[in-house]
């Protein structure tokens, strides 16, 4: 059997964790802070950074190369968020659903690839999956499916964040 290429994990992890923080900042950025919806997605972008800080620290220590993609990541991450804002408190809740999915299957695929060859990453990804699904639960609950188009913006939404995540490994 062949060893995970956890540098690869890695880089995409990270990647997908800046992704998240600029998506709860362009949220935020048109939201501000006072509604129940701002004060919910503020606190989710509060654990996306502590999970980036941990992919950071983590891209250091193993000598990891970040993706090349992440300027790209940060405007396109930033504009999902500003425009499911736009949209209403719904839409936005929509995104987070949207993406959590997708990471949620992402991680439980890294975690099955790992098994038990690396148990300092998979114990980081074990942790993030468990809050990434209470992220997609609170979403659900704050009106995510009542938002306008839901259907076809999840669909849209999961399609691009499976895209970054094959991306983000190569390049």
């Amino acid at each position: 059997m062949m060893e995970p290429d956890t540098k690869s994990m890695i880089r995409v992890d990270q990647a997908g964790e800046y992704g998240a923080t600029r998506i709860y900042a362009g949220q935020l950025a048109i939201m501000g802070s006072r509604s129940k919806a701002a004060r919910t997605i503020a606190g989710m972008a509060a654990q996306e950074e502590r999970h980036l800080r941990r992919f950071n620290a983590l891209i250091a220590e193993r000598r990891v190369r970040p993706t090349a993609l992440q300027p790209l990541w940060s405007v396109a991450g930033y504009a999902l968020g500003v425009a499911t804002a736009l949209m209403g408190p719904e839409a936005a809740m929509a995104c987070t659903a949207a993406v959590e999915t997708e990471i949620d299957k992402h991680y439980a695929d890294q975690l099955r690839e790992l098994g038990d060859s690396d148990p300092e990453l998979s114990e980081s990804i074990a942790d993030f999956q468990a809050e990434e699904l209470e992220h997609k639960e609170q979403a659900l609950a704050a009106g995510a499916e009542r938002a306008l188009g839901y259907p076809l913006l999840s669909a849209a939404i999961r399609a691009g964040c499976r895209a970054a995540i094959q991306l983000s490994k190569r390049i």
